[in-house]
C-alpha cells in the first residue's frame, strides 16, 4: 500500500495488514481509493527511513505493464503491479472518422473555404495521436506514481528486439554474438513469437511448446537469416524434417500461400511500438534515472525466474537481475475511458447534428465516471453497489458495476469515492486466473 506522510510526501511503501492497523488505531486517513493511498497524521519524512523503490515499464502496443519493486544486490522484490490498457485504437478510429467528415465537407456543394499549405510542420519526434497517446499515458501513470512512492530509478524496454543484429547471415559478427552470448535464441524466438502470433506456421496450435524451424532446410542450403525462420510445434516439426516447405504443404496450397506471405510481412506494428518505445525512454529519462534493456533480456530474465508471460510480470523482469524473491499476486488493470467529449452534439452517419446533450456535465455533484457507492435501502434495487456512474439530468444515474449496469439509481443514495479521472479500475490476479472487480456489487442489504 502507498503511504503519504501528513505534509503528502511520499514515504516507503507497506503491506495491507500494516495499514489497516494504521487506519483502525486512527493514525491515518484514506488519502485515495483507487489505487489505495493512506496519509499518516503523526509522522513526518524525517521521521521514517525511505529506501525509496524502482518501477519497471514494459511498453506495448494495447498494453503497457508497471511494476514497483525495491531492489538490493540484485535481488527484486516486487511491490505493485498496474497494466494499462490504451485506447488507441479508438483513438485511431476517431480520426478516421473526423478524416472522412472533413473530406465529406470539402467535396460538398459548401461554401469555399480558401486552401492552406503552411500549417503542416510537423515538430521533431512527432507522433500520430494513437501512438503518442500510449506515450502520454505511461508517463502520466509513473508521475502519478512518484506522487505515492519514492521512485528511484526506472528500468524500461528500449527495444523488443535488434532488428538490424537479427537481420546478419550467419557469418555474421551479430549473428555470432547471438548463437554464443548470454541471450543466445531469446532474441530470435521473441521476434518469431511476435511475427507468427505465437501460433504453429503449418498447423495453427497455439499454446503448445513451439519449435524454430527452418523453412528451407539447411541440409538444402537453407540459411540462419531471420526471414527463413519460423514456428512449428513438435509433431509438424518431426513431420516436415529436412523437407522444404512446398513439398511438405503441397496438399495444402491455402495455408502454403499464407506462409509465404507471412514470410514478408515486415512488421510495422512493431517498428511502431519501437519508435514510440524510444520517445518514452527519451521522456522518462528527463525525468528520472532511466536504465534501458531489450524484450530478450526481459524474457530470459522471466523464464529463469519461473514466471508466468504477462506485461505485468515482463515489467518486473526488464533490465538487469540476478534473481525475484517475489512477485504481486494480483494486478490493477487500468482501462483507459477517457473523459468525456467537448462536443455537446451527437452527429448522425453523414456527420450532422442529430442530438444536443446538456451543457454542464455536472449533475447534481456528480459526473460521468466518477467512482460511486450507492446503498438503495428498499425496492426492486435493494442493495449495495460500488462501480462508475453515469449521470442523467432527471437526477436518477445509471451504475456499472461487476454485473452489469444498474440503472435508476437515484442520486440521494449514491456516495461519492473518488472523482472521475478518465480511468476505470479492475483487480486481476496474476497468471491468468480469473479476475475481480474492483468496482462490483456486495452482498444485498
Amino acid at each position: 500500500m502507498f503511504v503519504l506522510d501528513k505534509y503528502g510526501v511520499p514515504l516507503q511503501p507497506c503491506s495491507p495488514a500494516r495499514a489497516r492497523k494504521f487506519l483502525n488505531s486512527g493514525r491515518a486517513i484514506v488519502h485515495r481509493h483507487t489505487p489505495f493511498v493512506i496519509r499518516l497524521k503523526d509522522r513526518t519524512v524525517a521521521m521514517s527511513q525511505v529506501d525509496g523503490v524502482e518501477i519497471g515499464v514494459d511498453p506495448g502496443s494495447k498494453y503497457t505493464g508497471l511494476a514497483l519493486f525495491t531492489a538490493h544486490a540484485g535481488e527484486r522484490r516486487g511491490r505493485f503491479a498496474i497494466q494499462i490498457n490504451h485506447r488507441g485504437a479508438a483513438i485511431h478510429r476517431k480520426m478516421l472518422q473526423r478524416s472522412a467528415f472533413r473530406r465529406r465537407r470539402r467535396c460538398a456543394n459548401l461554401r469555399y473555404r480558401a486552401p492552406r499549405f503552411n500549417n503542416r510542420a510537423r515538430p521533431f519526434e512527432w507522433l500520430p495521436p494513437s501512438l503518442r497517446h500510449r506515450v502520454d499515458t505511461t508517463v502520466s501513470w509513473v508521475k502519478r506514481l512518484a506522487r505515492w512512492t519514492p521512485i528511484s530509478a526506472v528500468h524500461v524496454e528500449r527495444v523488443a528486439f535488434d532488428i538490424r543484429s537479427l537481420s546478419f547471415g550467419a557469418d555474421g559478427f551479430e549473428s555470432t554474438v547471438y548463437q554464443k552470448g548470454t541471450l543466445a535464441g531469446y532474441e530470435v524466438r521473441e521476434y518469431l513469437l511476435t511475427k507468427w502470433c505465437r501460433a504453429c506456421a503449418y498447423c495453427g496450435s497455439s499454446g503448445v511448446p513451439l519449435n524454430i524451424d527452418h523453412i528451407h532446410p539447411r541440409s538444402r542450403g537453407g540459411t540462419d537469416r531471420i526471414s527463413n525462420l519460423t514456428l512449428a510445434c513438435i509433431p509438424c516439426n518431426q513431420a516436415k524434417n529436412n523437407r522444404p516447405v512446398e513439398e511438405f504443404l503441397a496438399h495444402e496450397p491455402q495455408r502454403l500461400a499464407r506462409i509465404a506471405s507471412q514470410v514478408k510481412v515486415p512488421l510495422s506494428d512493431v517498428a511502431a511500438v519501437n519508435s514510440t518505445r524510444r520517445v518514452l525512454w527519451r521522456t522518462l529519462d528527463a525525468l528520472w534515472p532511466t536504465h534501458v534493456a531489450s524484450g530478450g533480456r526481459t524474457k530470459w530474465n522471466r523464464t529463469r525466474n519461473g514466471l508466468h508471460k504477462s506485461h505485468t510480470q515482463d515489467a518486473l523482469s526488464v533490465g538487469k537481475l540476478d534473481v525475484i524473491t517475489r512477485h504481486p499476486a494480483r494486478a490493477l488493470t487500468v482501462h483507459c475511458t477517457g473523459r468525456g467529449s467537448y462536443s455537446r452534439t451527437r452527429p448522425d452517419k453523414h456527420g450532422f447534428p442529430r442530438l444536443r446533450l446538456p451543457r454542464r456535465k455536472t449533475i447534481r455533484g456528480f459526473q460521468t465516471g466518477d467512482l460511486v457507492r450507492a446503498v438503495v435501502p428498499s425496492g426492486k434495487k435493494e442493495g449495495t453497489y460500488l462501480g462508475r456512474v453515469a449521470v442523467r439530468t432527471k437526477g436518477s444515474f445509471n451504475i456499472t458495476t461487476e454485473h452489469g449496469t444498474v440503472q435508476g439509481i437515484h442520486y440521494r443514495h449514491i456516495r461519492i469515492l473518488q472523482r472521475a479521472d478518465g480511468y476505470s479500475y479492475t483487480l486481476q490476479k496474476e497468471a491468468g486466473a480469473v479476475p475481480t472487480i474492483v468496482s462490483g456489487k456486495s452482498a444485498p442489504h
